[in-house]
């Protein structure tokens, strides 16, 4: 797929702060549109028929033997099992794989009081609206997510590079689950500090 057979006509709505989950068979593809370029988009994958088992960040870098995957690579689950394939990525290829969803504790320790919108509870109400539920929350695919990485080691939060209508195409290797949150981190520069929509298509 490419930016001129990209058909946004069938596109699906991630919502500003919020979640949403679709099921994807085998050898379908889900193409992620960075719609308004600067949002970050938590990505998690499970097996369809166990939700043990899930796509893993840890277990997908000692199989690419890199920190951002590029078009070809293989993301893997905790049982090392291939499970989505970058197919395509228009953006200049600025992810992250290191950095834990956000949640509530995370708020908490930026400061802001009372409920704040977050990732962790993102992937659980997705989940649940279909009819799903996970033991754990893994650490995500931080798509269009930008973490430096400097020559010591040092991380730091930088707005995303991708633009508005840049996207990550990936193919699922097994029958899954994938789920989506629209990040609502407002409080460091992780989506340019403001939050907006983001969109999906599978075909």
């Amino acid at each position: 797929m490419n930016a001129a057979t990209l058909d946004l006509t069938r596109a699906r709505l991630i919502p500003a702060r919020h979640g949403v989950a679709a099921r994807l068979d085998a050898g379908t593809t889900v193409t992620i549109v960075n719609t308004h370029g600067k949002q970050v988009v938590d990505t998690w994958a499970f097996n369809a028929s166990d939700s043990s088992e899930f796509m893993s960040m840890e277990h997908s870098r000692a199989a690419m033997l890199r920190l951002i995957p590029r078009v070809g690579d293989t993301l893997t689950t905790n049982r090392r099992r291939a499970i989505l394939t970058f197919v395509a990525d228009t953006t200049p290829g600025i992810h992250d794989t290191l950095i834990a969803a956000c949640d509530i504790h995370r708020y908490r320790q930026l400061g802001a009081a009372g409920h704040h919108d977050n990732c962790t509870q993102n992937l659980a109400s997705a989940l649940e609206a279909v009819g799903v539920s996970a033991a754990v929350t893994p650490p995500p695919l931080n798509l269009f997510m930008n973490v430096p990485v400097t020559d010591g080691g040092e991380l730091s939060f930088q707005a995303p590079v991708s633009e508005a209508g840049q996207y990550v195409t990936m193919r699922a290797e097994m029958d899954l689950i994938i789920v989506f949150s629209a990040c609502p981190q407002d409080m460091v520069p992780v989506n340019d500090m403001k939050p907006t929509d983001a969109h999906f298509v599978i075909a």
